[in-house]
């Protein structure tokens, strides 16, 4: 039975996917399967597969696409054997040492649940991206943290850990569960959390991947409209999970400087993580957990009659908060809207004293000209005239 079983998913990432494969059947830790899942790739990537005969790959492919995480989760469920699981992406290159160093660290590492690398990202030809204003040079350049200091950047910042990058014991994904359904992009952001909220974990000082960066941020996040919309829809479904991470045990460990709200065993925790979530920067999607847990508890009348005693929060105090944050930027886009009519209008009348003062330059040019044809007419009557008197004095002559 393998150590390690290593998922590497694959969609149409026929011009990288060689090198991928390569990377992993080169490591210097050998004690591996390789479960590749292609997703019904419509370009070459499924010949490539197929062309290798190494034993310690076993291939599957869907039939139609399925996107997502399923077959991340089907390989773990139903083919990994491994100990370890290490997950790796067709677009992306392992350094050949990596599952060696991630294998010791756990072995040597039993509280921790899972450990991840830096990562070295690279351009579409697999150069060193040069570029220090891009969300990929340095997010995944992260500090250790207790598992609860995790939680707490999850929360306040988002996700900053590789998923390609990933060392977990496979019973993480059986204390934790799987992958949820229904994430387009951070399917993987959720279950750091998830994570987070049983195991430690351990990010090594080393970048033992290269993350390639597509051109025309065509990486599942790259900065794109459709992605934005979906991401903003995901995170809030993440932030949800805390209202149960935030057990009177966690809240403070999570969020120490909210200590003050500590009541011992009155002590309302989702009410503390409202207080979190309206405390912090002006972030929507804070604002609006705050809004659907305080409404809960006021909709509770054992809750609301707690919290109202404990810490004096009532049903005036939610309905001032309701006018206060403006979580679906309604004034925002009214106020935008009204700007764009100001404008409108201010061209509007640019444009028309613009025209007025054509029609001036216009009737003035005409009058110039006008004056100016009179002057020449004049001018030709007198020259003709004067070609007559010559004319006169030649005869004469």
């Amino acid at each position: 039975m393998p150590k390690i079983t290593v998922v590497l998913t694959s969609f149409n990432h026929a011009e990288f996917i060689r090198e991928t494969i390569d990377s992993v059947l080169n490591q210097t830790f050998s004690d591996f399967e390789l479960v590749i899942w292609d997703d019904a790739s419509t370009d070459n990537s499924w010949t490539v597969i197929n062309s290798y005969a190494d034993p310690r790959i076993k291939a599957f492919r869907n039939e139609v696409t399925m996107r997502g995480v399923y077959g991340i989760n089907k390989a773990i469920s139903e083919v990994a054997l491994g100990e370890y699981i290490a997950i790796h992406h067709s677009d992306d290159v392992w350094e050949l040492d990596k599952l060696e160093k991630q294998a010791a660290y756990l072995d040597a590492h039993s509280e921790t649940g899972a450990v991840f690398t830096k990562a070295s990202p690279i351009n579409e030809l697999g150069v060193p991206l040069n570029d220090p204003s891009h969300f990929y040079s340095n997010i995944f350049n992260q500090q250790n943290r207790s598992r609860h200091e995790w939680l707490r950047y999850f929360f306040l910042n988002g996700n900053a850990l590789c998923h390609p990058s990933v060392l977990i014991r496979k019973s993480c994904y059986d204390e934790c569960g799987l992958y949820r359904i229904g994430f387009g992009q951070l399917g993987d952001f959720d279950m750091w959390v998830r994570l987070c909220a049983k195991y430690e974990i351990h990010v090594l000082s080393e970048p033992l991947i290269k993350f390639r960066i597509r051109d025309g941020e065509m990486n599942t996040s790259g900065n794109r409209p459709i992605v934005h919309i979906r991401d903003a829809n995901e995170k809030y479904r993440i932030l949800q999970q805390y209202r149960e991470i935030s057990s009177k045990g966690n809240i403070f460990k999570i969020f120490p400087e909210f200590k003050s709200y500590d009541r011992g065993d009155n002590t309302d925790s989702e009410y503390v993580l409202a207080r979190v979530c309206i405390g912090s920067d002006a972030f929507f999607l804070r604002q609006k957990l705050a809004m659907d847990i305080l409404f809960d508890i006021l909709n509770n009348p054992v809750r609301k009659e707690v919290v109202e005693q404990v810490y004096g929060f009532t049903s005036i105090d939610f309905i001032e908060i309701t006018g206060r944050y403006d979580i679906y930027s309604r004034q925002t886009v009214l106020s935008l809207q009204n700007a764009v009519i100001e404008r409108d209008a201010q061209m509007d009348r640019f444009l028309k004293e613009i025209d007025e003062q054509i029609k001036i330059f216009v009737a003035d040019r005409d009058d110039q000209l006008s004056n100016l044809s009179n002057e020449i007419a004049e001018q030709e009557e007198k020259i003709v005239k004067l070609l007559d008197q010559i004319a006169t004095l030649n005869k004469k002559n």
